[in-house]
């Protein structure tokens, strides 16, 4: 009787750790938890868990291309919160700011490449087609964005926390309406953004105007340049110069300076011609391409006045401004951003989001390659920040802080540049 209670014992304590080793720490007749069945149409989504049969949808981005590429990864990052695939949004191809029944939208993959930007943001966010496009097509549930003063990041990023609970998981569509996604309140990290703005790759028709401008730059450089030297040279550096001087800067940057006490913000042609002119380790002669807002630039007389040694042009010298006009301003942008990233040297505004998300990549870039000593006396994708002055009488170099835990200095500009 005794041997036969043993073995009754022994079995029982065998089938305990035979059913302790399939289900884990999950309760007995449970499956684990990563058996949980989620809908997806991607091996890589269902493994990191981007939900693809829940959806969020945004009002038209507006406003500059940067502020618009800020708003998308914004809208990026609170799909991703909500645990739910973007909607493709339409960007603004004009450019007005108060007159939004003017803007003339564009979509998403006229400027950016679809299966690219979901390939490399593959498991971190995704986007998907249009509302049209939803076979479903149930009511969407609104969600209003708060505004005003009392509208706080707290209070905001309480709503989002109540949107991820069950109860709105019956509803396909979110649809977030209210305030232009660029004015939405940060809650994630740089790093996070960084990741977005990796993921966006100019379709190849907009790519390949960029690459014309580039040689052609490159081009009238070494011959420019050879002159100077005695020799043709096959490959000639050159210096991008966001000259932030246009009409509506000017207004923009004078009032920010009051709000903010703070004198850095805007400059003139003459400022910023001086402090080029004196960057530490720049070799000259240098052929510098000047990347303004042509349509709302008053001053015709930007290439005059610079250094000895210092080689200005423009689109219409440099002879590519047919180039630029036969886009609206979203794609002029895009060239021009395009043009001042691949840029041996950059020099910007620090105030400036075109200025700021471009020295972001280039960070980026820089990081990839391996330097270490980034606001060293290296030139090799070096940047400056022409409103705050350096040493030697030039600009402040200038690199993206990393670690910062939002991106409110890129999306309203700082002083406080790094190095």
């Amino acid at each position: 009787m005794f041997r036969c209670l043993c073995l009754v014992f022994v079995a029982l304590i065998f089938r305990y750790f035979v059913i302790s080793s399939v289900t884990g720490l999950v309760g007995y007749g449970e499956k684990p938890s990563h058996w949980i069945h989620r809908k997806s149409t991607s091996a890589d989504d269902s493994l990191f868990g981007v939900r693809t049969d829940k959806f969020l949808e945004i009002p038209q981005i507006v406003w500059g291309l940067n502020n618009q590429k800020i708003a998308f990864a914004r809208a990026c990052l609170t799909a991703r919160m909500l645990n739910r695939t973007l909607l493709m949004p339409s960007l603004s191809a004009s450019l007005f700011y108060k007159e939004t029944d003017l803007l003339k939208p564009i979509s998403f993959d006229k400027i950016y490449k679809f299966d690219t930007f979901n390939s490399l943001c593959s498991g971190f966010v995704r986007l998907g087609g249009r509302f049209s496009d939803l076979s479903n097509q149930s009511v969407p549930f609104e969600l209003r964005k708060g505004s005003g003063r009392k509208w706080t990041v707290e209070r905001d990023l309480d709503q989002l926390e109540q949107f991820k609970k069950d109860q709105y998981n019956q509803f396909e569509v979110i649809r977030i309406v209210g305030k232009n996604p660029f004015l939405w309140h940060d809650h994630w990290p740089i790093k996070d953004y960084a990741r977005v703005f990796e993921c966006l790759v100019l379709v190849d028709d907009i790519a390949a105007e960029a690459t014309e401008v580039v040689s052609k730059i490159r081009h009238v450089g070494s011959s420019l340049i050879g002159k100077s030297d005695g020799a043709i040279k096959t490959y000639t550096p050159y210096v991008a110069v966001h000259m932030r001087i246009e009409k509506d800067w000017m207004i923009h940057c004078k009032k920010l300076e009051q709000r903010s006490n703070i004198t850095q913000i805007c400059s003139s042609k003459e400022e910023i011609i001086d402090r080029v002119s004196y960057i530490n380790g720049l070799r000259k002669p240098v052929v510098l391409y000047l990347a303004v807002a042509d349509s709302l630039l008053e001053d015709a007389s930007i290439l005059s006045g610079w250094k000895e040694g210092l080689y200005p042009f423009e689109k219409k010298k440099l002879g590519v401004w047919e180039i630029y006009n036969k886009y609206p301003y979203l794609i002029q942008s895009a060239i021009d951003y395009e043009v001042c990233l691949r840029a041996d040297v950059f020099v910007g505004n620090s105030f400036s989001t075109f200025s700021s998300l471009l020295v972001l990549e280039r960070t980026q870039k820089i990081i990839g390659m391996g330097v270490t000593e980034y606001c060293g006396t290296d030139m090799r994708r070096s940047s400056f920040a022409y409103n705050i002055l350096g040493e030697f009488g030039g600009p402040q170099r200038w690199m993206t802080n990393m670690s910062d835990l939002s991106l409110h200095r890129i999306s309203y500009g700082s002083n406080d540049i790094s190095c």
